[in-house]
Parts: structure tokens; sequence; C-alpha cells
């Protein structure tokens, strides 16, 4: 299959199409160079994309990485046939680096104003990985190449003045998530039972927001109510928030499925 054959199978939109082109450019770098190559970051819904078009390539060697797992924002690193994945992790001067920032004690961040404020300086969003703040502190996982630029350039955050400095991604901090644990039945494990269960709706309301192109599954959105869902799936819904079907249990004596959905708030 031809480059343009496989962009046109997996682009939803001439958008996502530029996104590919790029990642199908980096794969081809890493196979001529004999040496790894790595996309900008990507949302959890642009990995998603990526992973499909690699799933049409026949899988090549890559790996996702975000600084630390569990990271939201990962590149995609595209492996050559002589380095195994936890040797690229291994390397110190890998193509991730982290910054952290110090604020006045009084100061009040949230991750809006951080992102804006690097924004605001220059930096692409594809150079800026998970910001992690943590009362006066930030913790932001970034490019190697754009380090230069915020160590010279980032100044404040608002009305914060910040001071800065490079730390190895293995003093990262993040905070677990927060997860509300949801033990229900469902009549079947279509896409709006489970939206319905994981944020309390009634189905038809939970069908609604499917149909109106509000909810994704896996970061990919998904307007048919009667989608499969199962075990592993990460459910989205713009304006609710999002859960993972956590298991699915079994079967009830009256014949619903028993599910437990991990809901983030």
């Amino acid at each position: 299959m031809t480059k343009t054959e496989l962009l046109s199978k997996c682009a939803r939109d001439g958008e996502e199409r530029i996104l590919l082109a790029r990642a199908l450019d980096q794969m081809d770098l890493a196979q001529q160079r004999g040496a790894p190559t790595n996309t900008g970051f990507l949302s959890p819904g642009e990995q998603s994309a990526v992973t499909s078009l690699l799933a049409s390539c026949g899988h090549p060697r890559h790996l996702f990485f975000g600084g630390f797992d569990g990271a939201e924002r990962a590149i995609c690193v595209f492996l050559p046939d002589w380095q195994e994945p936890e040797d690229f992790l291994a390397d110190p001067e890998g193509p991730l680096t982290a910054l952290e920032g110090l604020f006045a004690t009084d100061a009040v961040l949230s991750h809006r104003d951080l992102l804006g404020s690097l924004i605001g300086i220059g930096i692409t969003r594809e150079k800026i990985g998970d910001i992690i703040v943590d009362e006066n502190r930030a913790q932001v996982v970034v490019i190697r190449s754009a380090l230069p630029i915020l160590l010279s350039q980032w100044e404040s955050a608002g009305r914060w003045k910040v001071r800065l400095k490079e730390i190895p991604l293995d003093e990262l901090a993040p905070k677990a998530p927060e997860l509300k644990i949801i033990r229900d039945s469902v009549a079947t494990l279509r896409l709006d039972c489970i939206v319905g269960a994981g944020f309390s709706l009634a189905r038809t309301k939970a069908s609604d927001l499917v149909s109106g192109g509000r909810v994704s599954i896996n970061h990919r959105e998904c307007a048919k109510s009667d989608k499969p869902v199962a075990q592993g799936d990460v459910i989205s819904c713009r304006g609710l928030g999002k859960c993972v079907v956590a298991q699915v249990v079994g079967q009830s004596k009256k014949g619903r499925t028993m599910v437990e959905l991990h809901r983030y708030i």
C-alpha cells in the first residue's frame, strides 16, 4: 500500500492526514538512518490515530513514551532493528527531559495558567508533554530541543515569577488519579449503556450524547449508540470526563451484565 493509500484509509480529516503523514516520515527516517526517530507529543486521540496507522503498516517497531508511566501525552518513537525498547528508555540523553519551576509559596496556579505561559513564549504544543502541578511547584515534560528556549525565556506564569531548573525524568512526581469506582449492571455492553452507567445518566440521554458527537471510545469519536464496548475500553464524554471499563464481572440472575467502571474525578 502506498503512502497516499495509507493516509486515505486511516485519516479522518485533513488535519489528521497531516499528523499521520509526519508520523510516516519519521518511521521511514528511522529505517533509512538505522537510528531512533520520534514524533512530537501526541494527545491520546492522536496516539490512537497513529496506532491505527501503524497497524495498517504491519506494526513497525515503536513505542509511546511520555516521560513517566501513565503520562497522558506521549511521543511515538520508531526504533531501528538493533535497539530494544528498554535500551532506548534507559538513555539519559533521549529526546525527552523535564523542567521544574518553583513559584512563590502563596502562588495559585492551574494547568491552564502554566500551559498558556508556555505557549505565550512561542513553544508549540507538540513540544510540551504532561504538566504536573503541586501547590507552588510545576514539573513539565518537554522535547529536549526546546529546553534552551524554556530556560532562557520562561519567566512567569500569570503574575507569578518562576525559578527554573532541569530535572531528570526519574524525579518527576505525578499524582495518582482520583477515581470513583462504580459497580452497576447494564442490559448489554453497548456504548450508550456504559455511558449511562459511567456518568449516572438515563439511557436516552446517554444515547443523545453519543449521537451528538460528544462521546469517544478509546479517544476516537463514536456516534453509534450500539457500538460494542469491551473490558479495558476508555469512554470519554465532553463536559463530563472519562471512565474506564475496568472489569466485566459476569451475568446477573436476571441476565444483565455486571460491570465495574472507574470514573476519573
